[in-house]
């Protein structure tokens, strides 16, 4: 089975995704934006746009993650944001095509929470500045500037199943998903402190690895 984890940036997929390997005995993250990022640092910096609209992308993601369907013991997770009706057909329709379980999760929060979640990284941008990058100020970024774009069409009947993350923890995302998608969950360890702890570090490593 594979599990699309969408939404938009700053949702939580990424933090759905861990909570869901480390309670799925035999999960494995299969992250598409490694491929994204590798295909952007091939390219001199004024020629990366997003990765995205790279044909190369979306074919490289499709094979990666029938390859893993058909070899992995256990379910795969995907956590992406995909908002693109043609790219989404383009990959997701063609898995399920292709006879793959694929169970399809768009995070969805009010724009003001979701714009906190975003403010709270906005340290990486002050590390970027000192590190002498030309980054955007917070308004600017590309996560603010596709939000209203990422919200509305997450939003539409073809991106369900729409999972409201607003007032709920990761562990309880996390364990929305398992029962819609009829997966029993491990047992959740750690705390409410360390948990928070732990999503600002992933959040801020994730950040500078995408600044590199």
């Amino acid at each position: 089975m594979l599990l699309w984890i969408n939404g938009p940036f700053g949702g939580g997929k990424s933090t759905t995704a861990r909570e869901l390997q480390s309670r799925l005995p035999g999960s494995l993250i299969c992250d598409p934006e490694l491929l994204g990022l590798g295909l952007q640092r091939m390219l001199p910096p004024e020629l990366r746009s997003d990765f995205q609209d790279f044909p190369a992308w979306r074919q490289g993601v499709y094979e990666v993650l029938d390859l893993a369907l058909r070899s992995a013991g256990g379910t795969v997770i995907a956590p992406m944001t995909l908002i693109e009706p043609a790219y989404f057909a383009e990959i997701i329709g063609r898995l399920t095509d292709a006879g793959h379980d694929v169970r399809h999760f768009a995070l969805l929060a009010d724009r003001q929470v979701i714009e906190r979640r975003l403010r709270e990284r906005a340290i990486v941008h002050a590390i970027q500045r000192l590190r002498g990058q030309h980054v955007p100020l917070f308004r600017g970024t590309f996560a603010m500037r596709k939000l209203d774009l990422c919200l509305s069409r997450l939003s539409q009947p073809e991106f369900a199943t729409q999972l409201r993350t607003d007032h709920l923890a990761v562990p309880e995302v996390a364990e929305a998903i398992a029962a819609s998608a009829g997966l029993d969950l491990g047992r959740h360890r750690g705390s409410a402190v360390g948990n928070r702890v732990r999503l600002a570090s992933r959040g801020l490593r994730h950040a500078l690895t995408r600044a590199s």
